[in-house]
């Protein structure tokens, strides 16, 4: 979601070739680079996974394999450009409206992940670490909490929204302060759903607000926006993971739950933190979407945990424990997978 203008790529022979060099601010740069290519490339997204994989052997081969798994990625400078907009600073409400029919279980997985995003309970490596590095950015933390929930379970508006259809829905909720996250259910088809598994954006005129969106893929496109718990659509054609939860498609919207939430909150009016032109910016966590752990590369999440328990994989806790069902069965687990970096 970058684009990159001449001279900063015809700078990285020169940067390469000096024998003294900041290594992470290299492969900070060149995995900037590759987003770009990815932002308006039309091949599968498992080249950007090639790119990463092939910088991150360049720059520093052994890192990977050796860094213990304490945090999801090592903390790294800013070099998003700020454009003096506004941002999301404070207690930020985030209203969810819930359009099609959820589980209770499912809203109860979003609604506990979204919950510990500012907990500091977890043991590390956790959510609640993860998103603390927005505070990296101007104006101090952002304090998520859970506002207004709507359900929307006769569906409304049809089973097809446009883009015009997702604005509607979240103006159902409070405009202060807040994000508007329109989440939809796994029979819901979107307006460029699978192109883009989640969205951010706001709206025009003298109220604005913040708005999100993030669609169910399970029975869409889960290999594209479920993955890696679910087999990819294209590239190698390894075993997908054990999800988290057990729910393919809640586990894969955490995902991109989490990706959107940091964009909206750090540039939520296209006027904050980003790099590149504002109609294709790269925002946080974008520059390694699809990473999730070390030596990550085409087919291959990277290096995670998994539960010893139900086997599922994660690179992130977000509570104490797991809760077993009273049946026996595992149930919800306080443990996620999210993109192994938020710059």
């Amino acid at each position: 979601m970058i684009t990159m203008v001449g001279p900063h790529v015809m700078g990285l022979e020169h940067v390469l070739d000096r024998t003294v060099y900041d290594q992470r601010q290299v492969r900070i740069i060149l995995t900037l680079i590759m987003a770009s290519l990815y932002r308006f490339a039309t091949v599968s997204p498992f080249l950007l996974l090639f790119f990463f994989f092939v910088i991150i052997t360049l720059v520093e081969p052994s890192v990977a394999s050796t860094r213990k798994l304490t945090a999801l990625v090592p903390q790294q400078p800013l070099i998003l450009k700020y454009h003096n907009g506004a941002l999301l600073k404070g207690n930020i409400a985030v209203n969810l409206i819930w359009y099609g029919k959820f589980t209770p279980i499912q809203r109860s997985i979003i609604v506990d992940f979204l919950q510990s995003l500012t907990s500091p309970r977890a043991p590390l490596p956790s959510a609640a670490s993860w998103w603390r590095t927005t505070e990296k950015y101007k104006g101090g933390s952002s304090t998520l909490v859970i506002g207004k929930q709507i359900l929307d379970e006769n569906y409304s508006l049809g089973k097809y929204l446009k883009n015009s259809h997702l604005i509607a829905l979240a103006s159902k909720a409070s405009h202060v302060n807040s994000v508007n996250v329109v989440l939809t259910a796994k029979d819901v088809g979107v307006e460029g759903f699978c192109m883009r598994c989640g969205t951010h954006g706001s709206t025009r005129g003298k109220i604005r607000f913040a708005y999100a969106w993030v669609g169910n893929s399970e029975t869409q496109c889960p290999g594209q926006c479920a993955w890696p718990f679910h087999q990819p659509i294209y590239g190698p054609q390894t075993p997908p993971l054990v999800a988290p939860n057990g729910d393919v498609g809640v586990d894969g919207m955490i995902i991109n739950i989490a990706t959107v939430l940091a964009a909206a909150i750090t540039n939520p009016f296209n006027n904050g933190y980003f790099q590149g032109p504002a109609a294709a910016p790269l925002e946080a966590v974008s520059a390694c979407t699809g990473v999730f752990g070390s030596g990550a590369y085409p087919g291959y999440a990277g290096r995670v945990l998994v539960d010893k328990t139900t086997g599922a994989s994660y690179n992130a806790h977000w509570g104490e424990r797991a809760q077993v069902l009273g049946s026996g069965d595992v149930g919800p687990a306080d443990i996620c997978m999210l993109n192994a970096c938020l710059i």
